[in-house]
């Protein structure tokens, strides 16, 4: 039996120690803030489960995780179907037909690609070099003006010239009458929320877990101490950023409690222009179709925020200078920290959606215990 330190109660952690424990292991768990479930917890509130870091919709190609986690959850058929608001003009996203038709007056498919071809003549055959160019390549310039660059600018914190153009690569557009966001075939939000998800995995005698308690308070303690660690935190962190700090985005949530049954009509509105300071407004009850106490419904504003050292990372910025720098560090592990396992969005430094997570732990854990 070996003693495994997971650091981080999240999707990745939880689900390696979930494996870890069926191969007769014990695991103590450190989490640093005061709950469980990393950026998936979902908190009741008013009777409504809100997502406290986000909204989170599972969606997955990939029949062996549908099922893996329906052994913790049983899944409404939420359909992530997200609108528009650019100053009061409502769009149906992903871009589709009824977008199109809302922005030109179109009224079919060929007509929508006569108009966006039209507009793609601006770059005069360029290949594109950044995401602007990019998505007038895949929506043409009105689109792109109202529905991507100022919400693309807010939530990268850069103008949309000098941000890459695989980040839009896979923008989704579509020539019919279809506003569900994802193509993957299972799609669906936990009744009751995610929280129990994790309550779940880690539920074993064989597991521990503390709380309110920071790994690097007693690193080096924690790697004599256990056998192996399970590290999801940043990378660049646990090396004291050696080689200098990785880039991330952050987020701040403004939450809000307010005195009426719907507010907005939908779980998420995207605000697209750029003179609105948060990128969208979450109402948490239409994640479970109104569930909730009458005339009481629960919205968080998102704001995207520069990461400094200190503030919370939600997510990699990966172009080519960081990933240059992350494969630095990458190589660090291989030679320094043998006993350390890095995973998750930030100890992979990857954008990596719930089921990725979930497979990525799957995976490692295979690996660990020769599955």
């Amino acid at each position: 039996m070996m003693k495994y330190l997971v650091v981080g109660t999240g999707l990745f952690g939880a689900v390696f120690a979930n494996e870890a424990v069926k191969h007769g292991h014990s695991v103590h768990m450190i989490e640093r803030r005061d709950h469980i479930g990393g950026n998936v917890y979902t908190e009741e509130i008013e009777g409504i489960q809100v997502h406290k870091y986000g909204a989170h919709i599972f969606h997955t190609s990939q029949k062996r995780i549908w099922d893996y986690v329906q052994q913790f959850a049983e899944f409404n058929r939420y359909t992530n179907e997200p609108v528009a608001n650019y100053k009061g003009e409502i769009y149906n996203m992903p871009f589709n037909m009824n977008t199109f038709n809302k922005m030109w007056g179109v009224r079919t498919p060929e007509e929508a690609q006569a108009k966006i071809e039209t507009q793609r003549q601006v770059l005069n055959g360029k290949k594109p070099t950044n995401l602007e160019e990019q998505a007038i390549s895949l929506i043409g310039t009105d689109i792109y003006e109202k529905l991507v660059k100022g919400y693309t600018e807010k939530q990268w914190g850069q103008k949309a010239t000098d941000l890459p153009a695989f980040i839009i690569r896979r923008l989704p557009v579509r020539y019919i009458y279809d506003n569900n966001y994802f193509n993957d075939p299972y799609q669906g939000i936990p009744i009751g929320g995610y929280t129990q998800i994790i309550e779940k995995l880690i539920d074993d005698p064989a597991i521990s877990v503390a709380l309110n308690t920071d790994f690097f308070d007693n690193k080096a303690g924690y790697l004599k101490d256990y056998d192996r660690v399970i590290y999801t935190g940043m990378i660049d962190q646990f090396f004291d950023y050696q080689f200098g700090a990785l880039a991330y985005r952050s987020l701040r949530f403004e939450q809000e409690v307010l005195d009426v049954d719907n507010y907005q009509g939908n779980a998420v509105v995207n605000y697209t222009d750029a003179e609105t300071p948060f990128t969208r407004i979450i109402e948490h009850k239409h994640f479970e179709f109104g569930k909730g106490r009458k005339n009481k419904t629960v919205i968080t504003r998102e704001y995207p925020q520069d990461w400094v050292k200190g503030a919370e990372p939600y997510y990699p910025v990966n172009n080519q200078v960081n990933d240059t720098l992350f494969k630095k560090y990458r190589d660090l592990s291989e030679k320094e920290a043998a006993n350390v396992l890095f995973g998750g969005r930030l100890g992979q430094y990857k954008y990596f959606n719930m089921d990725q997570v979930i497979l990525s732990a799957l995976q490692a854990a295979g690996r660990e215990f020769k599955d």
